[in-house]
């Protein structure tokens, strides 16, 4: 059987291959009865369009955006915040026409996803900054926006007030009397486990922002909080942390946590070596994803708007994929220039539930 191809079509409907082309691709040329005619001529004759990676080549552009991990993807699917973030992305580019691809800056038998994928603009999630996928995405000169990422020049970046929320979380430990505090915070960069005293905690910028903000609250009131430092943001990293504080010093009342999942874990840990939530150990979360409220006790924690997060990087995503080069600037062109990079800090919120109280002294 003879391949069907445009020029079929073309010869059937007596158009040209450009006319049929853009019945696929561009229906707004058309009249609606022309293109009606063209689509009903290539089901007829089992033509399905354009090949899709023949097109990308003559446009200059793959249709597809990524999203940069720091973990392994599948653990994007396994925490309740990214996958809120990750919906907010995918309804965002709805109509958009983009596709959206997960990439993990881990490297496998030597693939490197933001190295050999093919992107039009990629989001980067809360990455290290030194990992060498970052290197590779600006290599590409691809159009970047970042989120919970330190600012950089030229690049579109939303965060949140990550700072200001951790303030507000040690500052309500603080006004509830709790002077013996620990905190659980999130490692990707150094050592994991006890973080000495006055030790410094070079970190990525969600990381380095909490931890800001705690000591925000906390140094001012006198208190030098115990800190374990935990390679994965999970309960089982929280249970296991708790274990930790306590071994440092028995008598701690409250702890401050990097997410509500470790918060769960230090709660769980709590109620198996029989203290009592809030009277014994108080615990304070970060996120309020969904989890936070069907705890028990419902959690105390800082509430992020994920779902803004996320409206806002699909529409920075959308117009960084618009910069991307074009046939006529040559394959090797840079991106157009951005004449705007905005710097969007979303506020946050103390969310105060039953899993925080006074000291049992007080």
């Amino acid at each position: 059987m003879a391949r069907i191809t445009l020029q079929t079509v073309a010869d059937a409907v007596g158009v040209s291959r450009m006319t049929v082309s853009n019945a696929f691709s561009r229906p707004d040329q058309l009249s609606p009865e022309l293109r009606e005619r063209i689509l009903a001529s290539a089901a007829e004759l089992g033509y399905v369009g354009p090949d899709p990676a023949a097109r990308a080549l003559a446009r200059g552009s793959t249709g597809v955006v990524g999203i940069v991990l720091t973990s392994d993807v599948g653990t994007a699917f396994s925490d309740e915040v990214s996958t809120q973030f990750l919906g907010a992305i995918a309804q965002g580019l709805a109509g958009s026409g983009l596709s959206l691809t997960l990439l993990s800056t881990q490297e496998a038998a030597g693939h490197v996803p933001a190295r050999d994928v093919p992107m039009d603009a990629t989001v980067v999630f809360h990455c290290d900054p030194r990992s060498p996928a970052i290197d590779w995405l600006q290599r590409r000169r691809l159009p970047l926006v970042y989120v919970d990422q330190d600012p950089a020049p030229g690049v579109p970046t939303i965060n949140v007030d990550d700072r200001g929320g951790a303030r507000s979380a040690a500052e309500h430990l603080v006004q509830l009397g709790h002077r013996r505090i620990g905190i659980v915070t999130a490692s990707v960069i150094g050592p994991h486990g006890l973080q000495p005293p006055g030790a410094a905690d070079v970190q990525p910028h969600v990381t380095s922002q909490r931890m800001l903000g705690w000591r925000d609250a906390l140094t001012p009131a006198g208190i030098e909080p115990v800190v374990v430092r935990e390679s994965r943001v999970t309960q089982g990293q929280g249970y296991e942390a708790l274990g930790m504080l306590l071994g440092v010093d028995p008598g701690i009342t409250g702890v401050l946590c990097f997410a509500d999942t470790l918060a769960h874990g230090v709660m769980l840990a709590a109620q198996d070596r029989g203290l009592e939530l809030p009277r014994d150990l108080s615990v304070v979360g970060f996120d309020d994803s969904p989890l936070a409220a069907r705890l028990r006790p419902p959690l105390t924690t800082v509430r992020q708007d994920i779902a803004e997060k996320g409206r806002l990087a699909s529409a920075a995503l959308v117009r960084a994929a618009q910069r991307k080069a074009t046939p006529a600037q040559g394959r090797d062109a840079a991106p157009a220039a951005v004449t705007t990079a905005p710097h969007v800090v979303l506020p946050t919120e103390l969310v105060v539930r039953a899993s925080t109280a006074p000291p049992r002294s007080v």
